[in-house]
């Protein structure tokens, strides 16, 4: 139990740590970030402390979609939102586009280390993944439409808070599942399939 515990806790670091690398590159986010984003731009509220508001809403989604809570969904919807507060401060902001090209692109990878540590760990979906597949439970709907309608609205919602919606939003929407498929047998600890949607928060 310790190892999954130690397993799904760095993962989720490193994504926090990701996400400040993605948020600096300044060239655009996944449709969830861009929401959290905008929100934060909005409220004027920490983007860390945005996802972590935003994780406990959707899990209070999870009581009507009768969704079963692991200690790993509750640890997503925490640790990642206070570990990008922390990285946001030390990551200085890429300087050009080149330089946020690169900056994203690492982002990715480094992001598809930590999914790949979290999911491997087999402690309980994140907040996120965990409403898309109660609604498809609950609808019948397949879940590429489920999760199309989901990631359409909240990058619309994003974009229109002024979220970051840009080529990084394509790069990731492309790049992130290949190096997920990459890296997940490295900690998949129970040889879990890869799930349908890629939380990373």
């Amino acid at each position: 139990m310790w190892k999954r515990l130690v397993l799904v806790e760095s993962g989720l670091i490193i994504c926090g740590f990701a996400f400040a690398i993605m948020l600096q590159a300044a060239i655009g986010l996944d449709p969830w970030d861009a929401f959290h984003l905008g929100l934060s731009l909005v409220t004027g509220v920490s983007i860390g402390l945005v996802v972590v508001v935003v994780g406990f809403a959707v899990l209070f989604l999870w009581i009507f979609l009768k969704q079963k809570l692991g200690i790993g969904t509750i640890l997503n919807a925490i640790t990642i939102g206070l570990s990008i507060d922390y990285f946001i401060t030390l990551i200085p902001q890429a300087p050009d586009f080149r330089w946020g090209l690169g900056y994203f692109i690492v982002a990715i990878v480094i992001n598809g280390l930590g999914i790949s540590m979290y999911i491997g760990a087999g402690l309980g979906p994140g907040p996120r993944d965990g409403l898309m597949t109660g609604l498809v439970r609950i609808t019948g709907r397949p879940v590429w439409l489920v999760r199309t309608v989901i990631e359409v609205l909240v990058l619309g919602l994003g974009w229109l808070m002024g979220g970051a919606v840009g080529l990084g939003t394509v790069l990731y929407a492309f790049a992130i599942g290949p190096v997920v498929h990459v890296m997940l047998p490295w900690f998949n600890l129970d040889k879990v399939k890869e799930p349908e949607e890629l939380e990373g928060h």
